[in-house]
């Protein structure tokens, strides 16, 4: 029976390709989603994947989405968690909220997410968890002190975690990604791109979506079970760690 793979945010951008590239490798996937229930509609009719609406930030409703999706699919083995936000703002204008809204999803959900796991992955003696971070949390962004400050500290998550569930099967491994194109970087203007951001990377190019999801295709392999509080840096070569 095919192992089931959750991944959070895995019906948009780098989440759509996580979700998609484990799909072909013969996993059960599921995938959550916060808000946009007509873009997850689409990815459904599209890919055959289930979507499942919830806030990882909220822990209840990460135990109760849990606790729906293995009723229907079977046992999480392997947690994706890919959802994050941004709320940039230089750190003299940055609000309280912003800084929560951030903390929420791209830290405590990682929490609530893997919290709601970890029985079953420990009594089972397997398990894969692959945390989405990011370059800024390794080398830090202007305007970003809350997303670097949570990114960072979903590698610091990662390492120590990697430690308790190594004996009991189950691996824990981060990947920073570096600019990748998605919608989000579609935005960018054109003179920007061209003239601050790609000059900052070696390879000269952006990274594609569907290399983060090789990433993640791998880290969530049986094969990879000697891999583990490692930290993947996917960025072109921008910032070696």
């Amino acid at each position: 029976m095919a192992r089931t793979a959750l991944v959070t945010g895995g019906s948009r951008g780098i989440g759509a390709a996580i979700s998609k590239a484990l799909k072909a490798e013969g996993y059960n996937v599921v995938a959550t989603y916060a808000g946009n229930d007509e873009k997850a509609r689409a990815f459904t009719d599209e890919t055959g994947i289930a979507t499942y609406k919830w806030d990882v930030g909220d822990y209840e409703a990460c135990k109760a989405g849990i606790a729906h999706v293995e009723e229907e699919h079977g046992p999480v083995d392997i947690l994706v968690n890919n959802a994050g936000i941004t709320r940039d703002a230089p750190f003299h204008k940055m609000t309280p909220q912003q800084w929560r809204e951030v903390i929420d999803t791209n830290l405590t959900g990682l929490f609530n997410m893997t919290h709601c796991v970890w029985p079953g992955l420990r009594e089972r003696k397997f398990g894969r968890i692959v945390n989405i971070s990011s370059i800024n949390g390794q080398k830090g962004q202007f305007a970003q002190a809350n997303y670097a400050a949570a990114k960072a500290g979903d590698i610091g998550f990662t390492k120590a975690l990697a430690q308790e569930g190594a004996r009991a099967g189950i691996t824990v491994n981060a990947i920073c990604p570096g600019y990748i194109n998605t919608e989000m970087m579609s935005t960018i203007p054109e003179k920007v791109m061209n003239e601050v951001i790609l000059p900052q990377i070696p390879v000269g190019r952006l990274g594609e979506a569907e290399e983060i999801a090789r990433c993640v295709v791998f880290l969530a392999s049986e094969q990879a079970g000697f891999i583990t509080g490692s930290t993947l840096s996917a960025n072109g070569g921008q910032y070696l760690a």
